[in-house]
């Protein structure tokens, strides 16, 4: 979520003329497209998310089928445009951090700032905050800052890949076990009884889930964030964090000093990759997301599809829409959506933690309490009006006011001095 007018060492705002549009237009659609891969975890519980029969009341058939739409349209996309985008805001961020002769420091300030809001968000308001696993990333990333373009990208694919290969192959494991006699009598016998009664003990852990969010209070779902589940919780966050947040990071450092996101890489290249990657990816995810629906979503068999198998495929349409949105985005931002989507980017730390403050006291027992009451279609519902929030609200801010109001918060702690916010 960094870009120049939020996180830049200059005193003075920067100019238009300074910013590079690409970042905040693919931001701004990837901000947006967040909204859309989360709400099921937001009117849900987590597992629903994932696993269709988890829904509270069950799935319907059309349940299941927005399940396949958004498993290859959205799920993991839009995060991983995120990271991308998080690494080049990191690697815009020092350059110009050391052309002024700051160093390293700031920016571990800068990170240390974001974990303390992202673990605000997780522990106090919403399980499913990804900014305090930025923050981490963003620690350890800072000793490859001064790497070459080509060995970050290189350890970015190298170690995404290796990750990748190694879960879906602990998945593939646990799902052939879960289908062949054979292979779970192989077992020893609590392993074979945590994989056959897999999907019977989560449908019961999903439905105390369901109660405590539904009925629970504020401080009963504080406390069990805090208390129950912060240490599996955090241990998973560093898992995910070297598995796909530090690698695609690191990809993003490198394509934003390769020029990916300034027209500094050949145009025709970018679109042929750009399209190859996509079309592939989404054909494999497509393919993987047939096989759960067609099956009806036996447990592991989708945690497989979900989790296991689709990272590969996922990163091909990352990097595929990358280049395909910088390509589009000099054109795109000249018309009113475009702009609008500029300028949904550039607060989209704002956007992001506030898509929380909205929904959360909507689904919520200590809220409204309609946790658990609506299915996927419907819950769509809810992604329309926050998108159109998002898009109202954020080009009339900005007219105003120099930065959003988080990003604003967000670089006064970072430089400890209180900067002008309105223009």
């Amino acid at each position: 979520m960094s870009e120049k007018s939020v996180d830049g060492c200059d005193d003075m705002p920067v100019t238009q003329a300074e910013r590079l549009v690409s970042l905040d237009f693919i931001r701004g659609i990837a901000v947006l497209g967040i909204v859309f891969a989360n709400i099921a975890a937001f009117g849900q519980t987590m597992m629903a998310y994932i696993w269709p029969p988890a829904l509270a009341e069950g799935p319907t058939s059309i349940d299941k089928l927005f399940w396949l739409i958004q498993y290859i349209l959205v799920d993991g996309k839009m995060r991983g445009l995120f990271t991308l985008l998080f690494g080049a805001g990191m690697m815009l961020f020092m350059e110009r951090a050391w052309a002024r002769g700051a160093t390293r420091w700031l920016q571990a300030r800068r990170l240390g700032w974001l974990l303390l809001f992202g673990l605000l968000h997780l522990l106090l308001l919403w399980h499913g905050d990804i900014l305090h696993g930025y923050a981490i990333s963003g620690i350890i990333l800072l000793a490859a800052m001064k790497w070459q373009p080509r060995t970050k990208l290189i350890t970015g694919l190298v170690l995404y890949m290796l990750g990748s290969l190694a879960f879906g192959a602990q998945m593939g494991g646990s799902y052939a076990a879960s289908v062949n006699p054979e292979i779970a009598a192989k077992l020893k016998p609590e392993q074979r009884k945590e994989i056959l009664g897999a999907g019977e003990r989560t449908l019961a852990k999903n439905a105390e889930t369901i109660a405590l969010y539904r009925d629970g209070s504020f401080f009963d779902v504080a406390r069990h964030m805090t208390v129950d589940k912060a240490g599996q919780t955090l241990g998973q966050s560093l898992f995910f964090s070297f598995m796909e947040t530090v690698p695609l990071a690191l990809m993003g450092m490198a394509l934003f000093e390769m020029g990916l996101f300034s027209g500094g890489m050949n145009a025709g290249a970018m679109r042929k990759w750009g399209w190859a990657g996509l079309i592939a990816g989404s054909a494999a995810t497509l393919a993987l997301g047939l096989w759960a629906y067609r099956a009806d979503f036996p447990f592991m068999l989708t945690l497989l599809v979900f989790v296991g198998a689709s990272p590969l495929p996922r990163l091909a349409v990352i990097l595929g829409l990358a280049a395909l949105l910088a390509q589009w985005a000099p054109r795109a931002v000249g018309g009113a959506l475009g702009a609008r989507l500029v300028a949904a980017g550039r607060m989209a730390f704002s956007n992001y933690l506030g898509t929380s403050l909205l929904l959360v006291p909507i689904f919520n027992g200590w809220g409204l309490g309609l946790f658990g009451q609506f299915g996927r279609v419907e819950l769509f519902g809810f992604v329309l009006a926050v998108w159109a929030l998002m898009l109202l609200w954020s080009k009339p801010w900005l007219e105003h006011f120099r930065y959003g109001p988080l990003e604003w918060l967000w670089r006064c702690l970072t430089y400890w001095r209180i900067f002008p916010l309105r223009r």
